[in-house]
């Protein structure tokens, strides 16, 4: 994904603090915190995982379908048929 370089660090950043959001979530059923702050850890995970995902897949859609680049139909289809399978894995 080569437009995913110019915002390498930027993506890379927001992984990184999902991985702290995981880390606390552990941190969290080790020392046997309360089912409702687990939930909200949760949440905050799940949430920060959500955004990094629709960001990606809205880079995708406008560098590989939407694009004024793309000159064919091929290319475009491919872009298409590649979001459609990974948002049907994501909908699972």
């Amino acid at each position: 994904m080569a437009h995913t370089s110019r915002q390498k660090e930027k993506l890379i950043n927001r992984v990184r603090r999902i991985r702290g959001q995981l880390e606390a979530v552990e941190r969290a059923l080790e020392t046997e915190t309360s089912c409702s702050d687990v939930l909200h850890l949760l949440a905050g995970a799940r949430g920060a995982m959500n955004g990094l995902m629709a960001e990606v897949i809205e880079d995708h859609i406008r560098e590989h379908v939407a694009s004024p680049a793309i000159q064919s139909d091929e290319e475009r289809t491919k872009g298409i048929d590649e979001l459609v399978d990974v948002i049907r894995s994501y909908l699972k």
